[in-house]
């Protein structure tokens, strides 16, 4: 987020950084054109009080040739945990972090200020194979993506497109029968791609943690729910006393809106709704406050009212503790209440990735068309639904070209013989389809959408 530095003092610079939502470790960048003003030396000295990484810019080589006029410059690279001399202004200047998406802006008079937004899950070109009895199934097939902090990523996909198998990667709970063939995992900026099963137990549960499909099955019957949630609690956290265990429980049912969890603290999962059951996964799910939340189609079990509340509370877990949440369904219409951007899966592929409005109002991929045109909300006075004809292919052998080929009205003979690159809409908007080539024929989104392809 670039924002001018002006010089009416670090109050500007307070009220920025509290409403970025920064935590300790995260990174800033701020330049310099000329070092002779104190104002980028507040906003980087009080951005140290904040415990952040601080990265200072200067757009002339201040560290090198101090003058008299230049003592605020000399100052700002003393403060700088990385100073980076550029010979030409900011504007034309781009910097990697690790950890963090490229940052690039430009410096007023006063210097400027950039909040390098971080990145606490990174997939890059993941793909897991399992090996079955009747061939090797490629069941994630060349995924990437980035996660940021409180951002809610929609995963979103036929059943068999591989969007648990993907979530089971990043836990590294795989079968012994599945295998991770090439891509990496980067959690916080470190690659925990080859973690051992001890390591990852490190993680679970404080770094990330899961909400499986059917509560029911994740609860176990002999042992109230209480007693479930302290275990989950006690494991991360092993020195505290019972009293403590017990109180940090009855917070937890409270966060997730069991209500009179005193008394519902000795009951047994039988003895509880559906949407109570998912709640108290929801609770032990979050025992160990993680960064990252992944919600495997979590409302499929219940009935339309009760889902609405369970998205509702992802939502309001997400606000209230930050916590970046990858939520997996198999439909859209359920995770337009929540979702920040959505990544449409097709046969182990990520074929078109954007903001929930980009994708909702501008889809640009023909089975992203297809997912909407299926949604009762657009099919209202019609007969019949919308479907999209014929099955997803076999992911031992998938098709050479497009998986989506032969299922696609709108399929161009290279769909058959190569697989389209993701081709880019928007700096946040991307989508695998041969329609967007320049050489490619103009086709009219039955969507109607902001623009035709």
């Amino acid at each position: 987020y670039p924002v001018s530095l002006s010089p009416r003092g670090p109050v500007i610079h307070s009220s920025l950084l509290s409403r970025a939502n920064l935590q300790k470790g995260d990174t800033i960048i701020i330049s310099s054109n000329s070092g002779i003003n104190a104002v980028p030396v507040e906003a980087a000295l009080y951005a140290k009080e904040l415990g952040l990484t601080v990265v200072c810019v200067t757009a002339c080589q201040i560290s090198k040739q101090l003058t008299p006029r230049s003592e605020s410059g000399k100052r700002l690279c003393e403060v700088g945990d990385i100073v980076i001399d550029n010979h030409a202004p900011f504007g034309d200047g781009v910097f990697m972090i690790p950890g963090t998406e490229q940052v690039t802006g430009g410096a007023s008079t006063f210097g400027s200020l950039f909040i390098a937004q971080r990145i606490v899950l990174k997939i890059e070109n993941l793909s897991v194979c399992i090996h079955a009895p009747t061939g090797k199934v490629q069941a994630v097939r060349d995924v990437s993506f980035a996660l940021h902090p409180g951002e809610v990523l929609a995963i979103v996909g036929e059943s068999g497109c591989g969007k648990s198998m993907l979530c089971k990667t990043i836990m590294k709970l795989l079968p012994k029968s599945a295998k991770i063939e090439s891509g990496r995992i980067l959690a916080n900026g470190v690659d925990i791609t080859d973690y051992s099963d001890r390591d990852m137990r490190k993680l679970r549960g404080k770094l990330f943690s899961m909400i499986f499909q059917d509560p029911m099955t994740a609860l176990n019957p002999t042992i109230p729910i209480g007693r479930q949630i302290a275990e989950a609690v006690l494991v991360h956290q092993p020195k505290l006393s019972k009293e403590e265990v017990y109180h940090r429980v009855i917070e937890l049912m409270e966060l997730v809106g069991i209500r009179q969890p005193h008394e519902r603290y000795k009951l047994y999962p039988y003895n509880f709704s559906g949407g109570m059951r998912q709640r108290s996964v929801m609770a032990i799910a979050l025992a160990a406050n993680p960064k990252i939340l992944l919600a495997d189609e979590p409302t499929t079990a219940l009935d339309v009212t009760i889902q609405a509340q369970i998205l509702d509370l992802l939502k309001e877990i997400q606000t209230k503790l930050g916590t970046a949440t990858i939520l997996v369904s198999h439909d859209l219409g359920v995770v337009a209440r929540c979702a920040d951007r959505v990544a449409i899966m097709y046969a182990g592929k990520i074929v078109e990735i954007g903001t929930a409005e980009e994708v909702y109002y501008d889809p640009r991929h023909p089975y992203t068309w297809g997912l909407m045109q299926s949604l009762p909300a657009l099919n209202k006075g019609a007969k019949e639904l919308k479907t999209i004809p014929g099955m997803p292919p076999t992911l031992i052998d998938p098709p050479v070209g497009d998986a989506f080929a032969c299922r696609n009205e709108y399929a161009l003979e290279i769909d058959y013989h190569e697989q389209p690159p993701m081709f880019k809409i928007t700096d946040t908007h991307y989508a695998a389809t041969w329609l967007l080539d320049p050489r490619a024929p103009k086709v009219e989104s039955p969507m109607g959408g902001k623009r035709n392809v």
